[in-house]
């Protein structure tokens, strides 16, 4: 198969979908790498290492596009990339189309196959892409919240550790998926106060098994979420519900009753956030203040630390891009159901019963798009 590897265009994204070592994995096996000069370069990787992994070089992206039957991307394409869809090809990237219609319309326009990297499963039901780069948001975010903190930053003065007669910083972390219980364990190693909340008990019962210190936890109602985040120095929002946007918890009234100066980290802003209040931001200009509350809403955490994230992301993609290739998307979706859920639009048509439900979109059964079965190939 060829496959394609682009520069990342989206603002300060440093990541890059591929590495070297899963390069050369797909080269040894018989396919076709062409990767963009210069993709690798803001993770530390050169050109003369994707050479020497077996991929060939390319100029720029739309030669890459042109000449691929599969681009994996860390991010859906930017809008100088939408006449570089076309029909046949195969998009593999983390997509947020829920709140991204242009990207949405261009890719229903071009007829490529869309999969998003959120959205797709393993046997067990996790979503393979998407937990390393959880685990790295939900490691960055305390460290992030306790940085704005500081009255340097703007924020109040508060040490998440407290100190010797003076009690801790106080945390609260919506969400107890991935994000939220990684991101419990470090604030509860800086030394802060933690509240969990979330409405499904088993998750909460995750930090209460890990024996966290200072971590409680408490089920999710609009009163609870309310009265914990006015008592809060720093809120982390770690809410994800795949394939729709993110339900506004948090209102901007309560925003408005914090503490001047203190901090929300909404990690799902690029799924509309969990903070009413929140709006994107970018790593070149991360914050800003709304009723008195700096807020931190970077869609893509994980690009500040990209030779780390470039690398636990490739390790993840690979899997999947080795499935897509050895025997064709359609082959690969017939073996693998977890590959099927990832796939948010093909041929011109949403596939995503949750995406059509959010977007107002018919959905069709990707069965009635793709030859899927035997007897209708």
């Amino acid at each position: 198969m060829r496959i394609g590897v682009v520069k990342e265009l989206t603002p300060g994204e440093s990541r890059v979908a591929l590495a070297p070592h899963a390069v050369n994995e797909l080269a040894r096996a018989g396919h076709r790498i062409v990767v963009e000069r210069g993709a690798g370069e803001a993770s530390s990787i050169r050109d003369e290492q994707y050479e020497e992994a077996g991929g060939r070089l390319a100029e720029d992206a739309k030669s890459v596009f042109a000449d691929s039957e599969l681009v994996v991307k860390v991010y859906g394409p930017v809008p100088e990339e939408y006449g570089y869809l076309h029909e046949g090809l195969i998009l593999l990237s983390f997509l947020s189309l829920p709140v991204n219609p242009l990207l949405m319309r261009a890719i229903l326009d071009s007829k490529c196959i869309a999969i998003a990297s959120e959205s797709v499963r393993d046997v067990r039901g996790r979503m393979p892409i998407l937990t390393p780069m959880s685990e790295i948001a939900g490691r960055l975010t305390p460290q992030i919240g306790a940085h704005y903190l500081q009255r340097p930053s703007g924020g109040r003065g508060i040490l998440l550790g407290g100190s010797t007669g003076v009690r801790p910083g106080r945390v609260v972390i919506l969400g107890c998926g991935i994000v939220g219980s990684t991101a419990a364990r470090v604030a509860s190693g800086l030394g802060a106060e933690v509240m969990v909340i979330d409405r499904d008990l088993d998750r909460l019962r995750r930090p209460e098994e890990m024996g966290l210190w200072g971590v409680k936890t408490l089920a999710a109602t609009g009163m609870a979420v309310h009265d914990a985040v006015l008592d809060a120095d720093l809120v982390i929002g770690a809410i994800f519900v795949a394939g729709a946007r993110t339900p506004a918890l948090v209102s901007r009234e309560t925003v408005k009753g914090m503490k001047d100066g203190s901090v929300i980290v909404d990690v799902d802003v690029d799924y509309g956030g969990c903070v009413e209040t929140s709006r994107p931001t970018t790593l070149a200009d991360p914050t800003f203040v709304e009723e008195g509350v700096i807020h931190y809403c970077v869609k893509n955490v994980p690009a500040s630390v990209p030779v780390t994230a470039t690398r636990a992301l490739s390790n993840a993609m690979l899997p999947v891009v080795r499935g897509i290739s050895v025997g064709g998307i359609v082959e690969a979706l017939n073996s693998d159901p977890g590959l099927k859920r990832g796939v948010a639009i093909a041929e011109g048509r949403v596939v995503d019963a949750a995406l059509g439900r959010e977007t107002g979109k018919n959905h069709h059964p990707i069965s009635s798009i793709l030859p899927l079965h035997e007897e209708v190939r």
